[in-house]
């Protein structure tokens, strides 16, 4: 079975001629070619900078400096390296989202499959754009939230008109990785569409590896030079703290990323955006990343340890410990409690967590994003206070 990129995306996008835009031909000179404002940007205290002039339209040197970055981490023998050609940027992971919706898809007439529960997200998206959503629902019963492979597969190959899988790897509500190994299963066995496989929190999920000596994640990103029916998404909200700049990165083979760069906005990424995007990856800001990324994994198993310990708080954790984040069950399924404790802590205490007790398995459950050492400390005595004052 082979992979035709152009049998998957919709005609009229795989042959798109980009927008040529100004700043294509020359960056240097009197530039009197964009109709940009040359005395300046309004107010005058921003005259000192560039942003009368538009952005960079390709970002080619974050490009680089982040497949650079992936690469070094990655060190899976036989898979090319990621070049700045293999990536997409947008405006958050949401418009990669959308953007490979739309590519994909005909409107009313094709649909993506989601694993739930998953990131609502990609069923907005769907909706938006007239999609339907086929769901395969994760394995749950073991708690061990990973892909139910057979029946994904068993789905996908009975629905001709699927054109995108979407696999939340670490997942969200879950925390959970996705087993590498049956990602790269589906992938081998299913033609019809792309992967998209959502890295948001990767950088939380490391291991060691023996052989190299290196800390490493559990990430299928470089895999996208091998198999060009993987896509992966990744951010700089999460583990890099940016979630203001709105940046989402799309790696894919080199034919698909020129297609998605050549539907993108022209200018779709600002130049503050940009400038801070180019400083988080060199190199001692990697360093920081990494090191705070480590801390918020031994704050996440300290709050762990104290919230599992609370009476009417289940002593097994739900779902897997690969974001920055923990989800825990209350009462083993009792709704009613896991959503007044969630109200009266924002309400009354000043906490906020999130009630996810609606989703497939995570009934009774509550996600809590791990913050710094005070406000853990904070989250621990409000809730034990919240949980006792509740259950009498």
């Amino acid at each position: 079975m082979t992979f035709h990129l152009e049998s998957i995306v919709r005609p009229k996008i795989y042959n798109l001629t980009p927008y040529r835009c100004a700043r294509d031909d020359f960056t240097e000179g009197i530039l009197l070619d964009a109709n940009e404002n040359a005395n300046g940007p309004i107010p005058f205290e921003l005259r000192d900078t560039d942003l009368n002039r538009y952005p960079d339209p390709h970002q080619i040197e974050f490009k680089t400096l982040f497949a650079h970055y992936r690469n070094s981490k990655d060190n899976t023998a036989n898979v090319p390296d990621l070049s700045h050609k293999n990536l997409c940027l947008g405006v958050g992971s949401d418009e990669c989202i959308d953007a490979l919706i739309r590519a994909c898809c005909k409107p009313a007439v094709q649909k993506i499959m989601v694993l739930p529960p998953t990131y609502s997200m990609y069923s907005v998206c769907a909706n938006i754009n007239d999609v339907d959503v086929v769901n395969c629902p994760l394995i749950v019963e073991d708690n061990s939230f990973q892909m139910d492979v057979k029946r994904t597969l068993e789905t996908l190959k009975k629905d001709d008109l699927i054109r995108l899988l979407f696999i939340t790897s670490p997942g969200n509500p879950t925390g959970k990785i996705i087993a590498i190994k049956d990602i790269i299963y589906v992938l081998e066995h299913w033609k019809n569409g792309l992967v998209v496989v959502d890295e948001a929190y990767v950088d939380f999920s490391t291991y060691f590896n023996e052989e190299t000596k290196k800390t490493e994640y559990f990430s299928v990103a470089k895999l996208v030079t091998k198999y060009p029916n993987l896509t992966v998404l990744q951010t700089l909200s999460k583990s890099f703290g940016l979630a203001g700049i709105r940046l989402g990165v799309t790696f894919a083979s080199e034919e698909l990323a020129r297609i998605l760069n050549a539907m993108k906005a022209p200018y779709n990424i600002s130049s503050t955006t940009s400038n801070h995007a180019i400083k988080a990856v060199q190199p001692e800001s990697l360093r920081l990343m990494e090191d705070n990324a480590n801390e918020v994994n031994k704050e996440k198993y300290r709050v762990l340890e104290a919230l599992t310990a609370l009476p009417l708080v289940d002593d097994q954790y739900v779902g897997g410990l690969d974001a920055n984040f923990v989800m825990i069950r209350i009462n083993k399924g009792d709704n009613e409690l896991a959503k007044n404790v969630y109200l009266s802590l924002a309400t009354q205490s000043k906490v906020v967590i999130r009630f996810r007790g609606n989703e497939l398995g995570c009934q009774g459950c509550l996600r809590i994003t791990i913050g710094t050492p005070s406000e853990n400390d904070q989250l621990i005595a409000k809730f034990s206070e919240t949980l006792s004052t509740l259950s009498k």
